[in-house]
């Protein structure tokens, strides 16, 4: 694979509370990673929108003033104080706030950021939030950037351009030093793998020519630069990887994660391990019934087995399990509770809900469902680097479409079946979803998004059971995720999480929004 994610940093994850990954996530981790560069206690921030941007008409009801407001205030993001952060603002005295004016931009989901410390230090940044909470610093001040939150960093300001020989020593294999000026000033960005010594920070400290530097900490649990090279380049080459070695996706998936990390098997067997026990509290969290004011539903989860139990519906399905578990997990979203984008938050109920419904019914191990979440995560990976999961670029289908891919692709891995099988379980599954729209009701991601998630983990289950049955996907996954982008650029952006078209316009749509402010 050529861009190198990270199943860990870009598909499943992060784990945070919020409404959508794009915008409470990734707003939280820009103004975390600005707030870091400030390098000073934060008095004022001035956040702006563009006019013409994804984000100008829903920032307040899509959580991306929660995020923000969150990561300025240097709270984590799984901290049960993001459920009150203006609040906590204010109670500190710092002021922040939100506006929609007119910038260059050069993705739907540009912030601004101008920030003031108490000592009246003043720096302005652009962020991007590009999907899934992945995102991107693209500008401090006057200088282009590129700080995605997965290296060490050093940035320095100087009256000229020298670099000592004891900062080239910790450049990480895979990057390189970034110089730029402006007037009299250079601006120097240097990544690293590894942690900055102590000692090369003292050096810092005692050169005369630097104005100002920072060192900035990962934000993203797995640290960029030490990636080996992947036996594999495209899907075609996966399948023959996996017939030749014997492996089946979840292995693809794990010894993926590992060349792309160089952490142990073991260190990454238990960080999926936590990441579905975090899953799997937000169903339990979510079927034992959870309140928050500013939403459209209330808990619904609980009704399905209840009418089970009056006989309403289909006695022991599997399918009111899969319904009622990804309700409770959307459902302990749209409450702040902590759960995982996966790969997005408004599509996170649908592999977890899907995942474990099967699971529990064909009691399946631990290590078992582990390796469907890799094998879920590998096919996360390759639509990463392709449309990757921002619904303001691409709609829905990459975020349930992605989704549904991937929950088919871990089903097939649970039912025992093969790399080949899996990846054809996923083209079907997206295939299926191409073209789907964003158009969340009253701009939460609740309506339709519950209906899309369900319907997503429905579709998963039937494309799995189709793959393993021996059903011929006709359309490789390769070209499937090509669809996808292509399908995309041709979509209004009306119907791309804009809050401008579909079910967002509707009658009742407006007057919910109207109520809920």
């Amino acid at each position: 694979m050529n861009n190198s994610p990270s199943i860990f940093n870009d598909v499943i994850g992060p784990v945070m509370r919020g409404p959508s990954s794009s915008h409470t996530a990734a707003s939280w981790r820009i103004a975390s990673i600005c707030l870091a560069i400030l390098n000073k206690p934060l008095k004022k921030a001035v956040i702006d929108f563009d006019k013409d941007g994804a984000w100008a008409t829903n920032y307040l009801e899509q959580g991306s003033v929660l995020g923000i407001n969150g990561g300025l205030l240097g709270l984590d993001i799984v901290d049960d104080q993001m459920k009150y952060t203006e609040a906590l603002a204010e109670e500190l005295g710092i002021e922040i706030s939100y506006e929609v004016n007119s910038f260059p931009t050069t993705h739907a989901n540009t912030i601004r950021l101008r920030l003031e410390s108490i000592h009246s230090k003043k720096m302005q940044f652009i962020g991007i939030s590009t999907g899934g909470g992945a995102f991107e610093v693209t500008k401090i001040n006057n200088f282009s950037v590129s700080v995605k939150g997965d290296y060490y960093e050093i940035l320095i300001w100087s009256n000229c351009n020298i670099i000592p020989d004891y900062l080239e020593e910790i450049i990480s294999q895979n990057t390189k030093i970034a110089q730029s000026s402006d007037n009299d000033t250079y601006f120097t960005n240097i990544k690293s793998s590894n942690e900055i010594p102590n000692q090369i920070i003292e050096k810092l400290h005692n050169e005369s020519y630097i104005n100002d530097f920072v060192i900035i900490d990962p934000i993203l649990p797995i640290v960029s630069g030490n990636e080996s090279k992947n036996p594999y380049n495209s899907i075609n080459a996966l399948i023959e990887y996996a017939n030749e070695n014997d492996f089946d996706l979840g292995d693809i998936g794990l010894t993926y994660e590992k060349s792309r990390s160089m952490l142990s098997e073991n260190h990454l067997n238990k960080k999926m391990k936590n990441i579905i026990n975090i899953i799997e509290t937000s169903i339990k969290v979510g079927l034992a019934g959870t309140v928050y004011e500013d939403r459209i539903l209330h808990q619904q989860s609980h009704l399905v087995e209840a009418a089970e139990n009056d006989g309403k519906i289909l006695k022991t399905s599997i399918i009111n399990k899969i319904i009622a578990n990804v309700t409770a997990i959307m459902e302990s979203k749209s409450a702040m509770e902590v759960i995982v984008a996966n790969p997005t938050a408004g599509s996170c109920g649908t592999i977890g809900g899907v995942l474990k419904a099967v699971a529990d019914d064909l009691n399946s191990t631990t290590e078992e469902l582990v390796k469907a979440y890799f094998a879920a995560g590998i096919i996360g990976a390759f639509f990463a680097q392709g449309p990757g999961f921002s619904a303001e670029e691409y709609g829905c289908q990459v975020e349930c479409g992605a989704a549904s891919g991937m929950a088919a692709a871990g089903i097939v891995q649970l039912m025992g079946g093969t790399a080949k099988q899996a990846i054809d379980a996923a083209s079907m599954a997206i295939q299926t979803l191409i073209g789907m729209v964003c158009d969340p009701v009253a701009d939460r991601v609740e309506v339709p998004c519950l209906g899309k998630n369900i319907s997503a983990a429905m579709n998963a289950l039937s494309s799995a059971t189709m793959a393993c049955s021996g059903f011929d996907s006709v359309i490789p996954l390769d070209e499937v995720i090509q669809t996808v982008i292509r399908v995309g650029e041709e979509m209004p952006v009306c119907v791309k999480c804009s809050g401008l078209g579909g079910l967002s316009v509707t009658d009742t749509s407006i007057k919910l929004k109207e109520s809920l402010k």
